[in-house]
């Protein structure tokens, strides 16, 4: 195994191009050369063009839109890695798809990101490593090292840099789901927690049902680690407004942002939202409300 900068390579696979650039700037290393083409039926394609044997080797690849299309580039890739003797080869996932399908809801129900994590496993890799996951507990689902990140750190720091004085703060969660890294955000922050009860009468539609905490007056914050629909933080921002919270601002680690989620956000009460960089949004998704700052740590 080689643990020094000399013998690593950083591979950018279609999703995720320009952070896998950051990433190697920061490392002062180059991209590794490859090729990512399509045969004419849609098939894919995949070239390395340097060598890779015996090297530590990140592959960086979102399973995001289009899933099906990102998830069997890795997988592809993670082969071709294998066959060409790659040292060790690490599946680098910032944000990984199909996690919501973790357990049997219902009688005859897949478990898809069990499923995935075999697929990952099958082809090759040594490692994975992604952030904010839908359900910590996917960790477990990898017969090999899976290194979860947290963005709940990196939105900490923001937001102390934002506000010059935390005292008229508080966090919300909007949801029950989201309790744990909501409370964990509350207490980063130093400020008290409050939570929008809500049900999910179908997949990507959420209501709201109760509220508990007290807003009344105070700049709200919302956490959760992905924003699909668009639905959730909408729905609790509106809820959080109408409890008498004088601004809210929500943090999303991923931006899905599928269907009518950016005109949802446009039309919300959210002043901003601020997400990570897990995805790329495209140009036309970039409204004023949408943050994608530069964090330096």
């Amino acid at each position: 195994m080689y643990h020094y900068i000399g013998n690593k390579k950083i591979f950018a696979l279609s999703a995720n191009q320009e952070l896998a650039g950051e990433i190697a700037d920061h490392l002062g290393i180059p991209l590794g050369q490859s090729e990512v083409t399509r045969f004419a039926d849609g098939e894919i394609c995949m070239r390395i063009n340097e060598t890779v044997r015996g090297i530590d080797v990140f592959i960086i690849q979102s399973t995001s839109p289009p899933v099906n299309d990102n998830l069997m580039e890795l997988l592809i890739m993670i082969d071709a890695l294998r066959r060409s003797s790659a040292g060790r080869i690490t599946a680098v996932m910032p944000y990984f798809g199909y996690a919501r399908q973790d357990r049997k809801a219902r009688s005859r129900d897949p478990i898809s990101a069990k499923l995935v994590a075999d697929m990952i496993t099958v082809a090759g890799a040594d490692s994975v490593l992604s952030m904010d996951l839908h359900c910590p507990q996917l960790q477990g689902f990898f017969n090999i090292p899976m290194n979860h990140l947290l963005g709940v750190i990196t939105f900490a720091h923001y937001y102390k840099n934002l506000f010059n004085d935390l005292s008229n703060v508080v966090v919300v969660s909007p949801d029950l789901g989201g309790l744990s890294d909501n409370r964990r955000f509350a207490e980063m922050l130093g400020v008290s927690l409050a939570i929008v009860d809500k049900r999910r009468p179908s997949n990507d539609v959420s209501k709201v049902m109760n509220f508990i905490g007290d807003v009344k007056g105070k700049d709200a914050i919302m956490l959760d680690e992905v924003i699909t629909g668009g639905g959730t933080i909408t729905n609790a921002a509106k809820a959080v407004k109408e409890q008498g919270a004088r601004a809210v601002y929500a943090c999303v680690t991923h931006p899905v942002l599928c269907g009518d989620s950016v005109r949802l956000v446009e039309e919300s009460a959210l002043e901003e939202l601020v997400v990570l960089n897990t995805i790329v949004v495209p140009p036309e998704k970039r409204i004023k409300k949408l943050k994608i700052p530069i964090f330096v740590l």
